[in-house]
């Protein structure tokens, strides 16, 4: 078994039996903030599947994103109770809403892809991989070319999670 398998293998069953590690590792992103920088990613075969190469100009973000139905507020003044929905369903997945999140966060970068890393009872965590628009080893890269050149992805659905959205509203 080569070490990407082993990796790959040994962050599954860490999950699967909600390992000590694991349970630590959630309790101390819980306490950290919704959008933070990451040295290097916590799953690296993910991570290289989707994009991540460890060089400058690429950058990893991890972000928090609440989960459930959304609520909305209260309205003002009375409703019938059939005209007062309050809880909707999420059109967006919450991955491409992460994915939109960083990409409001570091305005100067694309999103090139994201996953998935873990989930406690309120919470979901992705990992999202980022690129910088000039930095000068990305713009010599050939596999963040096409990236650069499309600005603002995220918003328009060209990322993976992205394009599930679109792909399922154009089906409608």
């Amino acid at each position: 078994m080569g070490a990407y398998k082993q990796i790959t293998s040994t962050f599954r069953n860490e999950y699967r039996e909600r390992d000590d590690v694991v349970k630590a590792r959630l309790v101390g992103w819980r306490a950290e903030s919704p959008i933070i920088r990451i040295d290097r990613p916590t799953n690296l075969p993910r991570a290289r599947e989707l994009g991540y190469k460890a060089k400058q100009g690429v950058i990893m973000a991890r972000v928090k994103v609440l989960k459930g139905l959304s609520k909305r507020e209260k309205p003002a003044k009375g409703r019938k109770p059939s005209k007062n929905g309050r809880f909707f369903a999420i059109a967006k997945s919450l991955q491409a809403i992460a994915e939109e999140r960083a990409a409001r966060k570091f305005i100067n970068c694309e999103v090139v892809n994201s996953y998935y890393v873990g989930e406690d009872g309120t919470h979901k965590f992705f990992e999202t991989i980022l690129v910088d628009r000039g930095h000068p080893a990305v713009l010599r890269d050939r596999l963040y070319c096409d990236v650069v050149s499309r600005k603002r992805r995220a918003f328009r659905g060209l990322t993976h999670a992205g394009r599930e959205h679109r792909d399922s509203i154009q089906k409608r």
